[in-house]
């Protein structure tokens, strides 16, 4: 029973962070919205819990993907700092918004993000 117990809290950490990355780096728009979605299906499915080992294989995939789309996203902030030749128009228009919204100011329509 410990061990269900395990992977059921288990389950709930990665389930939490996996969805934390997913919003922060995929967005939390409505056309955006199926990935979170998807994300919640999965976790409610109901598997059967004398399967422990099916259990853990899930969880470990939801903490692998975790820490690619982390990694993926911390990899780009990092090219970002070294200036490679990236599309840094999304990067620019955020700074842009913020340097306005601090003197309280907004940008034009042109260069909402």
């Amino acid at each position: 029973m410990g061990s269900s117990a395990e992977a059921l809290q288990s389950a709930t950490k990665v389930y939490r962070h996996l969805l934390k990355a997913v919003k922060k780096h995929v967005g939390k728009e409505d056309h955006k919205s199926h990935f979170v979605d998807f994300i919640s299906q999965e976790f409610r499915k109901s598997p059967q819990q004398s399967d422990l080992s099916a259990i853990r294989q899930k969880i470990k995939l939801a903490n692998d993907y975790t820490y690619l789309l982390n990694s993926v996203h911390h990899h780009q902030d990092l090219l970002f700092s070294y200036n490679i030749a990236v599309d840094r128009s999304e990067e620019m228009k955020k700074v842009l918004g913020k340097s306005a919204a601090s003197v309280g100011l907004q940008l034009p329509e042109a260069y909402q993000p």
